[in-house]
């Protein structure tokens, strides 16, 4: 990891942890953003020193101004700028002079408007590095730090939020202002609450990087709209999770599939930016979550309780219908109903009504008290067999909620796994509601996000304990035989490889081709095809068609010489049929590649996670079913296995209702040869592998059609 990301704790000591806060271009107007961010700090008990900095005023809300920063006697740690865009520059530059480390500039106006905000955007970071100066921003909320030691509320919030575990950065500032709200209503409390804005100095990746070594953090939220360097933030999440155990959980808005429609190939088509997000995150160990209640769902689950150790569920309830409900939703996220062992059924015997179902759920009947939630929830954490419980509340005319509530919290912080809850209702359950909250136990409107909550925790569980297997490296390869005809085509100016040439690179790198060549006329298509051995397959080649089986460029099944001579032709026709304009090259003549399954192998370049993998079920369907997946490369050789599981139609390679089982393992070793070549062939942007024919176990596979654009 580079020295930057590891610096990151003391480069942003002085914005998260600073002695003294110079407020520049504060006013005495209330509801203005410079008065409020100035009003927060001192209202919500920061333990430093304030310095309110304003060209006008002689003092600001009874403390003493100053007109210009370098007026201020004593040494300022940090400076939040509100100034408008067009002066910040020059307070940036008086920060630079008195010595100031640490800037958060709220200031809009930069980037986001245009050229003229870009220029003044690339000047405050110039004069920032000139002085050693770390600045979060522009166009920011600000920044919340919660440690009772410095309580700093950096920010034109509504309010501070409580202390808490969570860390939570967001580069829409909008979005903040409303998260705040959400957990205020909801009890959640922060360690760190962060806009980052434009991030022009600070990222993302350096702040995960600080909240990875925050004491204070125990959890790490992030709200993103663009992912710049997509390698490096997964890099640096997969160490923060590696190294400190510590969630991270992602939103990310943008999920369109715009501009994948001009794509060059099967695999550019369907790996549109989403789903590349989504396989980078998922490889990193990282969850990514759809919405805000989502990711807080989630966040509670993973900071307040014990991760669970495995998918085996408790579920305790006062009704019938809401167990069956979250017996469904719990089986709909692959958790297990816990088997109660016989000591556990004979407390439930002796303990609850003799009309209390005691399997699982555990029904302790709609006139339960709170002893009998002790009971039914206490047994059952206690058994080996239980990994965790969700408890379930329906508010019945008898039904003591707070004291219920405050019995399971009684009972669940006593026990090293988990509790989940879900009182159902709104209005008679809020107090106890509000009682597990305040006491850190995770409650859920629905059973349904309850029971995903509890998932996700045990997946994070599991990815995180994952041993760290290396990508295969193999030493049978020619990366010079590729280089050589990637560079030929550069040199040449050709966007694609011809398809012999596209061969001759998979095939340098081990992948089975079959024997072929570019014929040139009819004649030299039946000598080839004869020298080949028939049958063979015949393609047309050219830089201009994509999809060669859609203009009828494909023939199969060629027996003889003559059908050869015909098939040429017929090819040359219907292509320039189909595309009049279109450079035709010839026919490429190819060896059958006889029976067996058809699935793709893609590669894209990501223009933010760079080399990307796709495995799917293959054939000109592939762009309908969307059935694929998709990795980062170089893939760790346990996650190309899981890379093909995760295909629906995997069944279909292992024998799934009686069909011949395929060659698995021989497909498992292409993939990793690809992902050898994606790294190694940097100048390849797009390629389709499609399809590789996958034959019975133990009969390997075979290359039956490529194409490689550069």
């Amino acid at each position: 990891m580079s020295d930057p990301e590891d610096r990151a704790q003391a480069r942003l000591e002085p914005i998260f942890a600073p002695r003294s806060v110079a407020v520049v271009g504060t006013t005495r107007i209330p509801g203005t953003v410079p008065f409020d961010i100035f009003q927060n700090i001192l209202k919500d008990n920061f333990q430093g020193t304030i310095y309110p900095v304003s060209p006008k005023e002689r003092s600001i809300a009874g403390v003493k101004a100053y007109k210009y920063v370098l007026d201020i006697p004593d040494p300022v740690d940090l400076a939040v700028i509100v100034f408008p865009s067009s002066v910040v520059n020059l307070a940036m530059e008086q920060c630079g002079k008195k010595g100031i480390k640490g800037a958060i500039i709220i200031s809009a106006g930069f980037r986001e408007v245009g050229p003229a905000g870009v220029r003044r955007e690339e000047e405050i970071k110039r004069i920032a590095a000139s002085y050693g100066i770390s600045f979060i921003g522009p166009n920011c909320l600000g920044v919340i730090n919660t440690d009772p030691s410095v309580h700093l509320n950096a920010s034109f919030a509504r309010r501070m939020p409580k202390e808490g575990n969570i860390g939570f950065m967001s580069q829409s500032g909008a979005l903040c202002t409303a998260v705040l709200d959400y957990a205020h209503a909801k009890n959640i409390g922060f360690s760190k609450f962060i806009s980052f804005g434009n991030k022009a100095d600070v990222s993302d990746i350096d702040l995960m990087m600080y909240l990875k070594d925050d004491p204070a953090t125990k959890v790490i939220l992030v709200y993103l709209e663009e992912l710049t360097d997509g390698t490096r933030f997964v890099r640096a999440a997969r160490r923060i999770i590696r190294e400190t155990g510590k969630p991270v959980l992602v939103l990310k808005s943008g999920r369109t599939r715009e501009g994948a429609s001009a794509a060059a190939s099967h695999t550019g088509s369907l790996a549109a930016s989403d789903e590349v997000v989504d396989a980078a995150l998922h490889q990193a160990g990282v969850i990514r979550c759809q919405t805000v209640e989502e990711l807080f769902n989630n966040a509670i689950a993973l900071a307040y309780q014990p991760l669970p150790k495995g998918r085996r569920v408790a579920i305790v309830t006062n009704a019938g219908g809401p167990g069956v409900l979250t017996t469904d939703a719990a089986i709909q996220e692959k958790l297990e109903l816990a088997r109660f062992s016989e000591s556990t059924r004979e407390t439930f015997r002796k303990s609850l009504p003799v009309t209390a179902n005691i399997m699982n759920p555990v029904d302790v009947i709609g006139d339960a008290r709170a002893d009998r939630y002790r009971v039914a929830l206490g047994s059952a954490l206690d058994d080996d067999n239980v990994d965790g419980a969700l408890v379930i509340l329906t508010p019945q005319s008898m039904t003591d909620i707070d004291l219920i509530a405050e019995e399971v919290c009684n009972v669940a912080n006593r026990s090293p796994k988990p509790t989940y809850t879900s009182f159902m209702g709104e209005t008679d359950v809020a107090s106890g509601i509000d009682i597990l909250q305040r006491r850190n136990i995770p409650h859920y409107i629905l059973p349904e996000s309850m029971c995903r909550a509890f998932a996700r925790a045990n997946d994070f569980l599991r990815e995180r304990d994952r041993p760290e297997i290396p990508p295969v490296h193999f030493q049978d390869v020619h990366p010079a035989v590729a280089q050589k005809i990637l560079s030929a085509a550069a040199a040449a100016g050709r966007a694609y490889l011809t398809q012999s040439d596209a061969m001759a690179v998979l095939g340098a790198y081990g992948l089975p081709v079959l024997p072929g060549r570019l014929a040139s006329s009819p004649e030299d298509a039946a000598v080839a095809a004869t020298q080949i051995g028939f049958p063979v397959a015949m393609k047309v080649e050219s830089d201009d068609i994509v999809h060669k089986f859609d203009i009828k460029g494909v023939l199969l099944d060629i027996v003889s010489p003559e059908q050869a001579k015909e098939a040429y032709r017929t090819i040359v026709a219907n292509a320039h049929a189909a595309q009049p304009r279109a450079n035709i090259r010839g026919v490429f003549v190819q060896q059958m590649a006889g029976r067996g399954e058809e699935v793709i192998l893609g590669l894209k370049r990501d223009e933010a996670f760079g080399p990307v993998l796709m495995f799917g079920l293959g054939g000109i369907f592939v762009e309908i079913f969307r059935d694929v997946s998709f990795r980062l490369a170089p893939v760790p050789a346990d996650m190309v296995r899981d890379m093909m599981h995760e295909v629906r139609s995997y069944g279909m390679l292992t024998g799934a209702r009686g069909r011949t089982p395929r060659d698995t393992g021989a497909l498992e070793v292409c993939l990793q040869r690809l992902s050898q070549l994606a790294v190694e062939c940097p100048q390849i942007s797009e390629l389709d592998i499609n399809p590789l024919i996958v034959r019975n176990e133990g009969e390997g596979c075979s290359v039956a059609d490529a194409r490689i654009h550069v």
